[in-house]
């Protein structure tokens, strides 16, 4: 199927899926956490483009995942982006694992053996953005890749990633620390206005008990000397 254009700057409403008698096979795919998931989306030879949608984020992962393991590349979950209403991921880019390049650090020590490169500035991705429907969707397609690409057979696909996947264990564990940090502010944001709504109806509470007993005190002294209240009035 041709693929639509790959500005992200164009509006592209989505696109139906190829027409065809066969059922989709549902496969279990092995992702880069080792978990499995079963992909029913598509057919197994369909590979992205601007405008096609999913019913979540982790649709669209296992969807590229296995459109990675056919082509040849590692798939390796990058940039998000959260609502400012309710804090939940409303933009992903998922990238080749080869994206970028690594960042240079002092060696520990001389005698260590070097890692080797993983990582050389391609370019290939896609972005999904969820949209008011609650589906996510294709915003933008980067195809090509700039270095050779080995299609991984399925039961291969494990060993390959045990061995050639530390920095996504290291993205994924700063983006578990960013997240459990950030719910320890929400967490401390809401106690405090919490506390402040508490004390507000202690004090309220408060000034109300006053009144009545002022009240009551009121009623007494009038029971107990009424002649004394028509002579003021």
């Amino acid at each position: 199927m041709p693929c639509p254009s790959l500005d992200s700057n164009l509006d592209l409403q989505s696109m139906g899926e190829n027409a065809s008698m066969e059922e989709p096979v549902a496969e279990p795919i092995q992702n880069s956490n080792g978990k499995e998931f079963v992909a029913v989306e598509g057919t197994s030879d369909e590979e992205p483009y601007v405008g096609k949608e999913f019913e979540s984020e982790e649709a669209a992962k296992v969807f590229y995942d296995a459109y990675a393991t056919r082509v040849g590349f590692i798939m390796r979950v990058d940039a998000f982006r959260r609502s400012m209403r309710d804090g939940k991921v409303v933009w992903r880019r998922l990238v080749c694992n080869k994206e970028g390049f690594r960042k240079l650090r002092p060696r520990r020590s001389e005698n260590r053996k070097p890692r080797a490169i993983t990582r050389e500035g391609c370019k290939a991705m896609i972005v999904v953005k969820k949209e008011k429907t609650g589906k996510w969707v294709v915003t933008r397609f980067v195809k090509e890749h700039n270095h050779q690409l080995v299609p991984i057979p399925v039961n291969g696909r494990r060993s390959m990633l045990l061995s050639q996947t530390p920095d996504e264990k290291d993205l994924k564990i700063r983006e578990l620390t960013a997240d459990l940090q950030r719910e320890r502010k929400r967490s401390a944001a809401i106690q405090e206005q919490l506390d402040m709504v508490l004390r507000e109806m202690e004090e309220h509470s408060n000034h109300l008990s006053r009144n009545i007993d002022d009240i009551v005190q009121s009623v007494r002294e009038i029971e107990s000397n009424p002649v004394a209240l028509f002579k003021r009035q």
